[in-house]
């Protein structure tokens, strides 16, 4: 019975394997933190932390994002965010492995439910139209940002299966 009571605990143990873990998660939290902290003093423009967190291969809703921000900006909003508050919360959003991007599979389907004549493509008009009236809707900055990288200049519409190859490209590139 002594020898089990001088074992470590699971807590213990796991603590220990996770350092690496937390370590490696810690660097890259402030390695994207840093990119955007252009005065070099531990902050960051609240308008850029969804970008930060992206780069982080997190992707939460402009609703989840607005509720992150919220949750680590001072008291008194400064329009900056701090390093030493962003990064617990963050570590804590990677650990939990929250806020995923969504897989190829799932983009696909989503597309196919609006593709109503099964043509394997969106007009333009059809896609804004989407985005700005299902779900939460989208600013007109990202509207105009998605359909430049979209829409075929010689055919004016969306293949969106090559769009979504498209964007998950861009989502696994190194950030």
């Amino acid at each position: 019975m002594a020898d089990l009571e001088q074992a470590p605990s699971v807590p213990e143990v796991q603590k220990k394997e996770a350092d690496p873990v937390i370590l490696e998660i810690n660097q890259r939290i402030e390695e994207a933190f840093d990119i955007f902290d252009h005065e070099q003093n531990k902050t960051v423009d609240v308008r850029e932390v969804g970008t930060v967190i992206r780069s982080l291969g997190c992707y939460p809703t402009q609703s989840e994002l607005n509720d992150m921000i919220q949750e680590i900006e001072e008291e008194e909003p400064t329009g900056f965010i701090l390093y030493d508050k962003f990064q617990p919360m963050m570590a804590r959003v990677l650990i939990e492995g929250r806020y995923k991007p969504v897989s190829e599979e799932q983009l696909l389907k989503a597309f196919k439910v609006l593709d109503k004549d099964k043509k394997s493509y969106l007009t333009p008009e059809q896609l804004k139209e989407y985005m700005t009236t299902e779900g939460e809707a989208f600013q007109q900055e990202e509207i105009e940002e998605m359909l430049q990288a979209s829409v075929d200049p010689e055919k004016k519409t969306i293949n969106y299966h090559e769009f979504v190859t498209l964007i998950l490209g861009e989502e696994n590139q190194p950030g």
